[in-house]
């Protein structure tokens, strides 16, 4: 590694992408390192980015966050809380890359923050990412994602793309035929979550249903990488696959003590028409949730008609993230 650094003025600028896990990551058997009880793979949100900078500043006392105000970049407001964990991420990386001073740090989306579309993924990833360009460092992908991995957890899966494989030891990227998958995410509530996924982490240990957890997600993870090394004809497996893998994360969260929920009715109500349209035609996105109320849906590319089709329904209900960015609900 190299130890340069820029003590002049300047802007140093990185970008992560978000993830969305098929089959999910919850529970840790380690809380400072965020190694997870289980394996999970995940697919690569490219168009969903959270934007890093930083500048050294010689009159500050401390390290300081603010908002990336840019016409591209939506709104952000981190809480006392939010802000304190990524400034004392900040400092760790600040030690592993041996950088003095304290700095400016701003950061945004360009997608709606703290409501399960996994944005502190990819804010923890860039933020890697931009210290690390600062230092002028020549760490690895699998190096860095496990030095984000401390920060939040399944921002290690942000390192890598299309396909994503984080296990007890580190992430990785999975090579399988499908590369390029069209994106859409139903946004049914777009304010901040009261749970963060940081304590639906530890709350789902409380749970009846955890017990056994882990050996359903490792089961799920197998047949749904065997489905997906030979796709042809597999699709619907896929989708029963992961519609079961969130279900089964959602219900350690309504049975946890306290009891908690991220689905509300507009939620059920989405995914009610997509099992009718699924039972309907036969054929359809694979469908999966984060630790949030909004639903994430994934299509072939050979699906261009049932994409407009689902995107043309749910935006006369919803406002979308789609592959052609923010979609404004049409009434």
């Amino acid at each position: 590694m190299s130890n340069t650094q820029v003590s002049s003025n300047i802007w140093f600028e990185s970008s992560a992408p978000s993830n969305i896990a098929l089959i999910k990551y919850m529970g840790k058997t380690d809380t400072v390192n965020n190694r997870p009880t289980n394996s999970s793979l995940s697919w690569t949100l490219n168009n969903l980015r959270t934007f890093v900078r930083i500048k050294q500043n010689a009159e500050l006392k401390e390290d300081q966050w603010s908002p990336f105000v840019r016409n591209d970049l939506r709104p952000i407001d981190l809480s006392s809380s939010g802000k304190k964990k990524f400034l004392d991420f900040f400092a760790k990386l600040k030690a592993e890359f041996k950088l003095t001073g304290f700095f400016e740090i701003e950061s945004a989306n360009n997608f709606p923050s703290d409501c399960g579309l996994a944005s502190s993924a990819s804010s923890f990833a860039a933020l890697t990412l931009v210290a690390h360009q600062y230092a002028g460092a020549r760490y690895l992908p699998k190096e860095l994602a496990k030095l984000s991995q401390k920060g939040s957890g399944s921002s290690c899966r942000s390192f890598f793309t299309p396909w994503a494989l984080w296990h007890e030891t580190g992430a990785e990227e999975m090579a399988l035929p499908l590369k390029d998958l069209k994106h859409m995410v139903i946004l049914c509530d777009e304010t901040k979550k009261a749970v963060s996924s940081s304590q639906a982490h530890v709350q789902v240990l409380t749970s009846d249903l955890f017990k056994g957890r882990p050996e359903r997600a490792a089961d799920r993870l197998q047949k749904l990488v065997t489905a997906l090394r030979k796709p042809e004809g597999q699709w619907k497996n896929i989708f029963e696959i992961c519609w079961n893998e969130f279900w089964d994360m959602h219900t350690l969260f309504h049975t946890s003590t306290p009891a908690f929920m991220y689905l509300n009715g507009d939620g059920f109500n989405a995914l009610s028409q997509i099992l009718e349209m699924w039972h309907k035609e036969g054929d359809g996105p694979i469908v999966t949730m984060d630790a949030g109320s909004n639903i994430h849906l994934l299509f072939r590319n050979n699906q261009p008609d049932t994409y407009a089709k689902y995107q043309d329904h749910f935006n006369n209900q919803f406002n979308l993230w789609t592959d052609g960015g923010y979609q404004i609900r049409k009434d």
